[in-house]
């Protein structure tokens, strides 16, 4: 018989023992939250430059919402013998959208959870493995580790040229199995397991609970060079009497060896590893996502109630809620995956980046013929009536990354909140995290810093990479080399001492 995923098997023996309590805290949760009868269904950059400093944020705003939408059926699924499929992570990336999520076939690796991987011109699907087939079991169980049986729950990120998986493992049935490992690969398809094949959150046993998950459901966001982790870990002290609740670890290292802080009441602190006691909690729930919108200046946590998909948001420290929850209403049957950027940041608004906020998510809406939730849906909302660019301080941290037409027949790309114009379009997608089809009319009060021409100076050095020495007479590295050669550049190798002397734009691509 083929086995459950772990969370449905584990949370099963101590939710047996707590029903009654279960029941009563189904309704004490902050916002509506509905704790779910299990702890294990899965959840489901490159430019930069100096971020202007925000002004004070109001608390508990509300926010209206428009233009909801989903889409008419079920958007992936596994090959045949995938009996189930939950716990999405959902990436736009350059013109595509990548899924990857938590299912099990047969014929791949241990006889446990298996992460597939599929893609799609949009999150209304329908996803289909590399090369047009199934998708394909991408991840796997190690047998003889900590992630020897199961591997599910994952959360993918891209910093520079590496993404970055992480995911929930397990050994086996026992209890207090499950624990957070990562993986890193140069394609998002084959991966390589960091930090010695071992895990890089364990649970805190700060308290053992009848729910004897341990900690996973991993999500993260790349903001300001911390990478933001998310997770559940019933073991916490702040978890709830059926182990719900949600912690937040951040570090400068992406297996969170060092450098390692814990949200507390008190704020980030210094802890000396991730698996510190647990002594907040921000949200009463399993199986959450989260993102960074910059329209809002704020963190949004995507987790089930009710209703549907509920958005809680957070300011950048945690320290306040500037606005009140919205909802993305429909069916659910396990944890969303939010749709955004590669470094877990909300994508824009095509349509009115400074004035709307997507809130787009694919979830688990059934119980399937495993007693385990499948038929991923997309569903989403705008938020509107969003005043994201009063200054053009505010306008190109909105829109850094993005490229649209300019006024002279060539596309203004957004780098570094600089304004670049590009001559060719196809040389400005690539470099691009997102391109829009209308020109922001505020975008022209901004003066534009340099000119990428057709044919530009490119140079490369060893352990350098390869830039375009541009008009402004600063060198702009590129996250992809082949792009020097999509803009017809030949590529002029020079010393890394020629290469560091010169003065630097910021890194180009996403």
């Amino acid at each position: 018989m083929r086995t459950l995923p772990p969370g449905f098997r584990r949370a099963a023996r101590g939710f047996l023992a707590t029903l009654v309590c279960v029941a009563m805290l189904a309704g004490c949760s902050d916002g509506g939250s509905q704790p779910m009868a299990d702890a294990a269904g899965g959840r489901g950059g490159g430019i930069g430059g100096a971020k202007p400093k925000a002004p004070p944020q109001a608390i508990n705003v509300p926010l209206a919402t428009d233009a909801g939408r989903g889409s008419p059926g079920v958007v992936a699924a596994g090959g045949a013998d995938a009996v189930y499929n939950y716990g999405p992570t959902v990436m736009a990336d350059g013109g595509r959208t990548r899924m990857w999520w938590c299912s099990q076939y047969g014929g791949s690796g241990p006889p446990g959870d298996d992460i597939l991987y599929a893609e799609a011109p949009t999150a209304d699907g329908p996803f289909t493995g590399p090369g047009g087939g199934i998708p394909a079991a991408v991840f796997s169980g190690n047998p003889g580790n900590f992630d020897g049986v199961h591997t599910c729950d994952p959360s993918v990120l891209r910093v520079g040229e590496t993404y970055y998986l992480y995911y929930t493992g397990a050994a086996g049935d026992h209890a207090l199995g499950n624990s957070i490992g990562v993986a890193t690969s140069p394609d998002g398809i084959t991966w390589t397991r960091a930090n010695g094949g071992r895990p890089i959150v364990d649970p805190s046993h700060d308290v053992h609970r009848d729910n004897v998950y341990g900690a996973g459901q991993p999500t993260v966001v790349y903001l300001d060079g911390w990478f933001y982790l998310m997770f559940t870990d019933t073991t916490g002290r702040a978890a709830g009497v059926n182990g719900a609740g949600q912690f937040l670890l951040r570090s400068k290292d992406p297996v969170f060896a060092g450098g390692v802080e814990a949200l507390s009441d008190q704020g980030f602190t210094a802890v000396p590893t991730a698996s510190t006691t647990r002594t907040r909690s921000l949200v009463d729930a399993f199986s959450v996502d989260l993102t960074w919108i910059e329209a809002l200046q704020a963190f949004a946590i995507a987790h089930e109630t009710t209703d549907g998909t509920t958005v809680t948001f957070w300011n950048q420290e945690f320290t306040a809620s500037p606005y009140r929850p919205v909802l993305i209403p429909g069916p659910w049957r396990e944890g969303p995956g939010l749709v955004r950027r590669p470094d877990g940041h909300t994508p824009l608004s095509a349509a009115d980046p400074c004035g709307r906020v997507p809130l787009d998510v694919v979830r688990a809406t059934a119980i399937g013929g495993a007693a385990a939730p499948t038929e991923l849906r997309h569903f989403g909302v705008d938020v509107r009536a969003v005043v994201a660019c009063p200054t053009p301080d505010r306008l190109l941290s909105v829109l850094d990354g993005a490229a649209m037409p300019s006024p002279a027949r060539t596309v203004d790309l957004v780098a570094g909140r600089r304004v670049l114009r590009v001559d060719r379009r196809s040389v400005a997608a690539q470099l691009a995290g997102q391109v829009l089809d209308q020109r922001v009319p505020s975008l022209n009060t901004v003066p534009v810093t340099t000119r990428l021409q057709t044919g530009a100076k490119a140079v490369s050095a060893a352990g350098r990479g390869v830039g375009f020495v541009l008009a402004d007479g600063k060198l702009w590295p590129l996250r992809r080399p082949e792009v020097a050669a999509a803009n017809d550049s030949p590529v002029t190798e020079i010393s890394p001492q020629q290469w560091d002397a010169y003065p630097m734009g910021f890194l180009l691509g996403r």
